[in-house]
């Protein structure tokens, strides 16, 4: 009765004072900023001080008729103490928050939302358990790198914070706590935008009553998102778009899985997504290649890095250290990024530079000699706070399970940023690093996967020799500009500039002798005389969007143009040549190998430009039905000579890919979508008729439902039918050539599950039906299955952090992993049997400490990762276990 005596006090003097929306009353208000230039702002000297409490019935409030957009809020305050309380109408213009700032202060952090017009913005916030979170109806999260913004534990008691696109016209602030909910003021900037003053409840505790000081108290209620659930990704569109507003498959993730299993090797961080199993074998402390397969068709080590292609196809063996988070596009993406991968897309995102000093060491060890330093320095440059840098670093000294195995490397990345002006960003980053990685080299498939009257093959043999070697020099350098020319158009250039170097001189096995245990081998060295390099590359990729939000009557549009350019060359210079003695693959004796004459020399040069143009829009129609509509264009001029020969061969193509989806979603939580894509890959070479190839195509057509089963936790169900064409098979008139009629074709049913169950239990999960067969071809027989390409794969991640007592901080995960029988080679002539490997960890996070302890296949099963070809099978590691400390400053 007492609140509906005050709220009708209210309306009436609201009624009396049409003219001012400022009206003082003892129970109800939020300042929410107008432009009536009477009205005094927000600001630090005079603010909100907010209490979060379970919210009860207010009877009265729905007698109130704000309109659609407006926000209503309940305010306590104590008796005989008076607010103001202003009302405005929500614009229907987007606001774009171009940047997320995090200050520390005496109390707890300051959060916030850069943005030059935060009197336009509109708050709606509530509370659920220890989670706090703000709902902004008409902004937009608009970062440099088109990603959303999360920060653990930037203080004591505060778990998580937040900040991402929940659809395509609402920004949500989410606030953890980690043992209750926080307190939060809430100011307005002029100069910077929209800030939040965030203070852990156990801090709270120890401020005076609200008899001793008289702050307004704000009632919120809210939803967070779990940290394993990543709500929003920018590789599908090249936008920050919601997950949900997609119609195509993708998986994030995030930092904190990966740091949950302890893991340094991208094929092992992938195996919770479904349909993405490992190409190439994986090694502890990080493979030298990692090639994947997704949706039954390689990817090789085609990917992104931030956004952009990356060249020069080797050059990506680099180090994780400064990841932040993988994005899996599901299918073809060459509506964005020209050529590219069939199955899918990688997308890895590097960690960026923070307004606040942030200073992490981290020291892994592990079996098989594995120790491994790295930091994590982070801060401003200047005063002002707007010239930041991070400096992620580490030193890598480690065997291998193999025999004479090494991996070795050392690597860099320092990254600055500019805030030229609030609307202007300049990004440079660039990475250096070294590897020097041995013992790559597989065994004979009879003897592993096959059987020999001689025995198994130990999984730890090696058959090359001990002073084999491979040296990989990687260097990438590039910026990242941004500029906002209003809250609805903005520029993007990005820029990077990359070189690579191999040197290796290897013995490789080459076929099993008839006494099925005398192997041969053959040596690969660089040139003529073991000098110089096996491979020498350069290239750049330059890349330059605008993207517009605008309407065209009630519908809504987010248009991106793009242009793209890219040159890479490629000089190779490889000598290849029989070894004697042949070796006994049961009995090895090492140094005995000798250098015959040289039989193959590979002496060619790469020349190829891509210039593309792409449009794209994301067309909301209404609230529930969205569409995307795209097209790209991409002219390929590609020159490859022969040094030996002296034969030039020319490619030039112009490549036409499409893209169109919809999205209906029924009730909020349910995204139903479909989709149809294409992709293209060029292909060297000619005819018989000296005709040059035209790009292999990929075609997808896919339907799915996204959901959100709790504002913690979301999934995704995805059927697919990719096929590709234009595949190379042999010539039946002129078995020197070859033709293109081949058509491979994968058909399948996809299911992801990530995020938080219950708090602290958390899960990341994928499951995948894949049946990817040979449809037409001069040399398989159709219908013959895709080689490395189970029907049934399962990736199971789970972990559970105690949230409170004594142990508070201590977790346990387990994973497990199930990989069917698939096939060694397209012509079926071997298999590999199915397996489930299983992988556990334990951890311990207190403050700024943290210790784990990861163990890859506990239970030490003995199974096959990969081959290639007959000659060369992996063995998977076997039990493999790594530890890490590290400590923030």
């Amino acid at each position: 009765m007492y609140l509906q005596k005050q709220f009708s006090f209210f309306w009436h003097s609201f009624v009396l004072s049409s003219s001012c929306l400022a009206i003082t009353v003892p129970v109800l208000g939020q300042q929410i900023p107008n432009n009536n230039a009477n009205q005094q702002k927000l600001s630090s000297q005079k603010t909100l001080t907010t209490t979060i409490q379970p919210t009860t019935e207010i009877p009265s409030l729905n007698e109130l008729q704000f309109g659609k957009s407006s926000a209503v809020y309940l305010l306590r305050t104590p008796r005989n103490q008076n607010s103001v309380f202003q009302i405005s109408q929500a614009t229907t213009n987007v606001v774009s928050v171009t940047d997320v700032k995090l200050n520390t202060t005496d109390k707890g952090i300051e959060l916030i939302l850069v943005t030059p017009n935060s009197e336009q913005l509109s708050v709606s916030s509530k509370t659920e358990g220890n989670s706090y979170i703000v709902n902004i109806p008409n902004a937009q999260l608009q970062l440099a790198s088109g990603q959303s913004f999360q920060q653990s534990k930037p203080v004591p008691g505060i778990a998580l914070i937040t900040v991402a696109n929940a659809d395509s016209n609402t920004l949500r602030v989410t606030v953890i706590g980690e043992t209750g909910a926080p307190v939060v003021e809430l100011f307005d900037s002029q100069s910077e935008g929209l800030v939040f003053g965030v203070t852990s409840s156990a801090s709270t505790a120890q401020q005076p009553t609200p008899e001793q000081q008289p702050p307004i108290e704000l009632q919120v209620i809210g939803e967070a998102e779990g940290s394993y659930n990543v709500p929003d990704a920018s590789t599908a569109t090249k936008t920050p778009t919601p997950l949900r507003d997609i119609p195509q498959s993708i998986q994030v993730v995030p930092r904190q899985v990966i740091e949950d299993r302890v893991l340094t090797d991208l094929p092992d961080i992938v195996r919770t997504i479904s349909g993405v199993i490992p190409s190439v074998p994986s090694i502890s402390g990080g493979s030298g290649s990692q090639a994947l397969s997704i949706r039954g068709f390689s990817n090789g080590v085609n990917r992104l890095r931030n956004g952009l292609r990356e060249l020069v196809s080797r050059a990506t063996d680099s180090d994780l250290t400064n990841l932040e988070r993988v994005e899996v596009l599901k299918g073809p993406a060459s509506v964005l990024y020209g050529l590219g991968g069939i199955g899918g897309t990688i997308n890895l995102v590097t960690k960026q530079p923070l307004r606040d000093p942030f200073y992490k060491i981290d020291f892994l060890v592990g079996n098989y000699d594995l120790y491994r330093p790295s930091i994590d320095f982070s801060g401003p440059l200047n005063d002002s706070r707007t010239v930041l840098y991070r400096l992620n670093a580490s030193y890598q000294d480690s065997g291998f399970y193999h025999d004479f195995g090494k991996n070795d490397r050392w690597f860099i990345a320092p990254v600055i940023s500019w805030q030229i002006s609030p609307k202007t960003k300049l990004t440079f980053e660039a990475q250096v690093s070294q590897q020097d990685l041995r013992g790559l080299m597989g065994l004979p498939a009879v003897g592993t996967v096959l059987p020999n009257p001689n025995g198994q093959i130990p999984r730890n043999r090696y058959l090359g020799e001990p002073n084999d070697f491979a040296l990989y020099y990687d260097t990438k350098i590039g910026y990242d500009f941004q500029h906002r020319f209003s809250d609805n158009w903005s520029l993007r250039n990005a820029f990077r500039y990359t070189n690579y170097k191999l040197v290796d001189e290897v013995n490789v096995p080459n076929g099993l002798a008839s006494d099925n245990r005398s192997l041969r081998r053959y040596f690969i060295i660089p040139g003529t005389n073991g000098e110089g390099a096996n491979a020498l590359a350069d290239g750049f990729i330059s890349t330059t969007d605008v993207v517009g939000n605008f309407h065209t009557g009630s519908v809504q549009h987010k248009l991106l143009f793009g242009v793209e350019y890219s040159h890479q060359g490629e000089e190779v210079d490889v000598s290849q040549g029989p070894v004697t003695p042949l070796i006994d693959i049961y009995n090895p004796v090492y140094g005995l190998a000798t250098r015959g004459a040289i039989t193959t020399r590979i002496k060619t040069s790469l020349s190829q430009n891509i210039f593309g143009v792409y449009l794209q829009d994301q067309i909301a129609l209404t609230d529930n039905l969205k569409l995307l509509l795209g097209g790209r264009v991409d002219v390929v001029n590609q020159q490859s000579i022969n040094r030996i020969s002296n034969v030039t061969t020319t490619i030039s193509d112009a490549v036409f890919s499409p893209r169109a989806g919809i999205v209906y979603q029924p009730i909020q939580p349910i995204s139903l979508y479909a989709s149809y894509s294409q992709s293209f890959n060029p292909v060297s070479g000619t005819d018989a008729n000296g005709n040059s190839f035209i790009p292999e195509r990929g075609t997808q057509y896919e339907v799915g439902m996204k959901a959100e089963l709790s504002s913690k936790i979301a999934a995704t169900l995805a059927f697919f039918d990719l096929t590709r064409t234009n595949v190379q098979t042999t010539d039946p008139n002129n078995s020197a050539f070859s033709i293109q009629t081949g058509k491979q074709s994968s058909r399948g049913i996809e299911l992801d599950i990530s995020g938080e169950i219950l708090p602290g239990l958390n899960i990341a999960a994928g499951y995948a039906f894949i049946d990817a067969r040979i449809d037409q071809d001069r040399v398989f027989p159709v219908g013959n299955q895709l080689n490395n390409a189970p029907q049934h794969t399962v990736g199971l991640w789970t972990s559970y952090e105690i949230q409170s007592s004594t142990f508070k901080g201590l977790g346990f995960g387990l994973g497990l992993f199930y990989v069917g029988e698939r096939q060694g080679d397209l012509a079926n002539s071997y298999s590999f049997p199915s397996y489930v490997r299983t992988d556990a960890s334990i951890f311990y996070k207190r403050d700024r400490f943290r210790a784990a302890l990861g163990v890859k296949n506990l239970f030490d099963v003995e199974y096959f990762d990969s081959s290639y070809g007959r000659n060369r099978v992996f063995y998977g590691e076997p039990l493999t276990l790594q530890g890490t400390i590290s400590l923030e400053l």
